[in-house]
């Protein structure tokens, strides 16, 4: 079956990772997810309902935007793309409009340029909030109108929302299913990891987020979540249900010319799988 890409690059997306996450997540009504990104996981499962969230509020403006305004919005993305606007002194042009930008339907415009502009389809943002990931220097940038489009299609059963994942986590009630995929955590308790967001997710984050599935657990209600396979993913998950390790053997690049293989963990929190006492 053929996989639908998201119209966004995102770092730490999880398309290349959708037949494995799949298999896990648990069948409901509604799919919350607290985290959204990219979004691969809702573009390519079939609930009735989404409730999609995020912190970053660019992302989830273009998503409403894209959701109400589709056609206009890919008209006018479109003129972005051109051999014109793939040069540095351009994209640096845009960056600066952007960061002064208060119109949400061209802030959202310029977002997904920036997007497919920029090094590595990186969002990040500095302590004063402005977008500052440099130019990508790639030959003929692609515009995803055709995944546009699909996003826009899909949208019409989804909500989105900017707000924290305990905000959203909230939001579940009988039928929901919850898919959490937080920022990664870091490999290792020195290791130095790029916040996405002017709010960096710290490890009092991390474990709060295992306490709040664990309190949905016992509401009933389900919860997935992905993150690095750690020690320090395994404590804090270590009352899931269920855990699973997804052999991808990523290569992360840490800190300079270093590069790691990790794999991912998966924590299923599901009422109705019960562990067996340890004796």
């Amino acid at each position: 079956m053929k996989k639908n890409r998201a119209f966004l690059k995102w770092a730490g997306g999880k398309f290349s990772l959708l037949d494995d996450i799949k298999k896990h997540l648990p069948h409901g009504e509604c799919l919350i997810e607290p985290f959204v990104g990219a979004g691969s996981v809702f573009l390519n499962t079939d609930f009735s309902r989404y409730i999609l969230a995020d912190i970053n509020s660019d992302l989830i403006s273009l998503y409403n935007i894209v959701k109400s305004q589709t056609d206009e919005y890919v008209a006018a993305s479109r003129e972005m793309f051109t051999p014109v606007t793939n040069v540095a002194e351009q994209y640096y042009q845009f960056r600066e409009e952007f960061n002064q930008c208060h119109d949400p339907f061209r802030r959202a415009v310029l977002f997904l340029y920036l997007n497919r502009h920029g090094y590595n389809g990186l969002c990040r943002y500095n302590l004063r909030g402005e977008f500052n990931v440099p130019f990508g220097r790639y030959k003929k940038p692609y515009f995803p109108e055709a995944e546009l489009y699909h996003f826009a299609e899909k949208a019409q059963n989804a909500f989105f929302f900017c707000e924290t994942y305990a905000d959203s986590m909230a939001r579940a009630m009988n039928g929901s299913v919850v898919y959490c995929d937080p920022p990664y955590a870091p490999l290792s308790t020195t290791a130095n990891f790029t916040a996405y967001h002017t709010n960096s997710f710290s490890l009092e984050q991390q474990a709060h987020l295992a306490q709040l599935a664990e309190g949905l657990v016992s509401n009933q209600i389900p919860v997935l979540i992905s993150n690095h396979d750690t020690a320090l993913t395994r404590e804090w998950y270590k009352l899931a249900a269920r855990t699973n390790v997804i052999k991808v053997r990523r290569s992360i690049s840490s800190n300079g010319g270093t590069r790691k293989k990790v794999n991912e963990l998966l924590a299923l929190y599901h009422p109705e799988i019960v562990l067996p006492d340890i004796k």
